[in-house]
């Protein structure tokens, strides 16, 4: 019996067949029509989208807001609780960086940050960038955030209006705090000042949406007349453009999933031709921090699999000079590094927890920094200046609330700048943290972090919101979320299982869930569920699966594999047309994701692997528990029309009497909304969907 009554007709999508023929097998998709021609255009300007197509977006809207809105005063709720968790004029602690120290802060009911200074060692602030007030009126607003000049005279910042992440970028006077007349259209969001703070590199996106081009454009002339500096000719590749902390160079770093490939150049010759440091190899990755005299190289060289780090002399970066620094250990992953004056640090994971680590550049000497609790998060942010003994790293787990603090890498010393508070009360005692092993298929342990209420009954009788990701090597971290309080708070279980796919258990973590071994990830995920079942820490009729991205395109296979154990599935920009989108070239991310999923154009192999678990190839006619779908009209990740295209098969298919629902966000991309309390808006949404089909109104 469902819990949703007295729901009107649901929309149905007429069919229109396409039929596609590879390697000799034929496909029909009914669907395909709801893939707009001029999507390119459209995410410019969404108000070409094609009639036809909004008609039906906005018919799903409006389906989905009357099978929720019994839930609309438990959505305001939700909102006010999570909102009342966050610390409304929260204020970063400044980074110091030469004669300033640089933060953001937000304002009581401002939806966007402001970007501030203060003189170095305390004194009166000054607002740099006022995201509120540059986003005043504008339905979607997102700031790429601003670098200062080497002098500290200028900055060059970023923004988003459509959520399409085509950015235009502005050069502000920071003196005065106003812009100058460049403008710089369809960029990927930031650039790289030369030292002298008179002219930057940037990235353009070409019309598929790929980062194409690098350009150098001098302050104070048109973007038509910008020097093109390298431009990729390979789709397949992501580029990106910035700066050493010494202000030696600026890298030009070129990756896919797999590949690396890094250009230099030297600040003492703007103009100078890239130089190569290693050209790509495919299955060598690597990234560079600077030493001084030296490059630091975070590689997987030489069959490092788990990485380790190396260094080359800065005159001759090339690859036959790169020698051991951090001899690579299996099963202890680096995940990134950064290098000071006086040291070399970086963040490793080991048995699925990170610490940092710290060696002095001179004794060579080591020592880590790390926790004891059965879960936890790190994040390091080093420090603004080179020639320090002092960086700064954030710690939380799910009860405890994120701390900062500084570290003296000399006397090893911990500072603590700044605890998250939570304005409306939150007694880490209530409740419990842990961190359980999970039995998949093939015998592999599969962890699971819980956080709950230390009252709740361990009888099964307890909702479950079970969280996954699982793809591109993300590990999600088990850090304090105040959202989830919300779920815990009313008898929820919230899970997150760490599923091959991911690096949780290292890089070979990741292999295991990538290509031919792709469906290791859905069966990790139901196996976590399956234990959470067997524990009694909840049951198959009260677990509700969320993931987002292609942690949607996981919540797409479960639906398909194991619907009876799913009460309901949330699926946030699902990327569940996952054959479709690897055949079409021309999207943006389709050739860079090639190494992640394979290429069915080219290989049949690669073809019928994917037909095999694509979600919206393999959705059948069986019963269906309760799905919510979000799509954003200017996604061009994972494009609205998948969702669309998923659900309406899903409706027609389905034998259940559970509905399904898809809500798109007519004025947002990827991110969803760009606002701090918007975006609470969603995920009160999200849980009172959660909420609803668990039956805890």
């Amino acid at each position: 019996m469902s819990i949703f009554k007295n729901l009107p007709v649901a929309p149905v999508a007429p069919k229109k067949p396409v039929t596609d023929t590879r390697h000799g097998i034929t496909r029909t998709d009914d669907y395909a029509w709801l893939r707009a021609d001029n999507w390119q255009a459209m995410f410019k300007d969404p108000s070409i989208l094609d009639p036809e197509i909004r008609k039906h977006l906005e018919a799903e809207n409006a389906y989905m807001k009357a099978a929720m809105a019994d839930t609309e005063a438990l959505q305001k709720t939700l909102f006010a609780e999570m909102k009342g968790r966050i610390k409304e004029d929260d204020s970063s602690v400044p980074m110091k960086d030469g004669p300033f120290a640089y933060g953001t802060f937000f304002v009581t009911g401002g939806e966007q940050p402001r970007y501030f200074r203060i003189p170095r060692d305390g004194g009166e602030r000054t607002v740099l960038l006022d995201g509120d007030k540059e986003g005043a009126g504008k339905a979607y607003f997102r700031l790429a955030g601003i670098d200062h000049t080497s002098d500290h005279s200028r900055g060059l910042w970023g923004y988003d209006d459509k959520g399409s992440e085509y950015y235009t970028l502005r050069v502000r006077d920071l003196a005065t705090g106003k812009d100058l007349e460049d403008v710089i259209e369809n960029t990927g969001g930031g650039g790289a000042w030369a030292p002298d703070g008179k002219s930057f590199f940037y990235t353009v996106l070409d019309d598929n949406h790929r980062p194409s081009k690098i350009f150098h454009h001098i302050v104070g002339t048109p973007q038509s007349d910008d020097r093109l500096v390298y431009e990729e000719e390979d789709p397949g590749f992501f580029m990106g453009v910035g700066g050493s902390m010494l202000d030696d160079f600026i890298y030009i770093d070129i990756h896919d999933h797999e590949t690396s490939e890094y250009l230099l150049i030297p600040t003492s010759d703007i103009n100078a031709t890239p130089q190569m440091v290693s050209v790509r190899e495919t299955g060598l990755e690597y990234s560079m921090t600077e030493g001084g005299d030296v490059f630091y190289i975070l590689t997987n060289a030489d069959g490092a699999k788990d990485f380790k780090i190396m260094q080359t002399p800065v005159d001759k970066p090339g690859r036959e000079n790169w020698t051991d620094v951090v001899p690579h250990t299996p099963g202890r992953l680096i995940l990134s590094h950064m290098a000071f004056a006086r040291h070399l640090v970086w963040l490793e994971r080991e048995n699925g927890l990170p610490q940092i680590k710290i060696r002095d550049r001179r004794s060579g000497e080591e020592h880590a920094i790390a926790f004891a609790e059965e879960a936890y998060s790190l994040g390091l942010s080093g420090a603004g200046e080179y020639d320090t003994d002092v960086i700064r790293f954030s710690y939380s787990s799910m009860t405890t609330p994120s701390q900062l603090y500084d570290y003296n890498m000399a006397t090893r010393e911990r500072t603590l700048l700044k605890t998250q508070e939570v304005p409306s009360g939150h007694n880490i005692d209530d409740y419990v943290t842990r961190r359980v092993m999970a039995p998949s298929w093939d015998g592999v342990e599969v962890p699971v972090t819980l956080l709950y209420r230390k009252d709740v009954a361990l009888d099964g009788s307890a909702p479950c919101l079970l969280y996954g990701y699982g793809a591109y090597g993300i590990s999600i971290p088990a850090g304090f979320n105040t959202n989830c309080l919300s779920l815990a708070d009313r008898g929820f279980v919230y899970a997150i299982a760490h599923i091959r796919g991911g690096k949780d258990k290292g890089f070979q973590w990741y292999e295991d869930g990538k290509m031919e071994k792709k469906t290791n990830t859905f069966k990790d995920f139901i196996a976590a569920a399956d234990y959470l079942n067997q524990q009694k820490f909840t049951s198959y009729a009260n677990i509700v699966a969320e993931g987002g991205s292609a942690g949607g395109m996981l919540m797409g296979a479960i639906a398909n594999m194991a619907p009876e154990k799913f009460k309901g599935i949330i699926a946030a920009v699902p990327f569940v047309d996952v054959l479709n989108t690897m055949l079409d070239d021309t999207l943006p991310l389709t050739p860079p994701e090639w190494p992640e999923w394979g290429n069915p154009i080219e290989s049949r192999t690669a073809y019928e692997r994917m037909a095999a678990y694509s979600p919206y190839d393999n959705v059948a006619e069986k019963p269906y528990p309760a799905i919510l779908a979000l799509g954003g009209l200017t996604d061009p990740r994972v494009t609205y029309w998948e969702p669309a295209k998923w659900v309406a098969k899903l409706r027609e298919k389905t034998t259940g009497s559970e509905p399904i629902l898809m809500k798109t966000n007519m004025d947002a991309g990827h991110g969803g909304a760009s606002g701090r309390f918007q975006r609470l808006e969603e995920i009160a949404f999200e849980y009172a969907f959660a909420i609803k089909v668990a039956g805890k109104m």
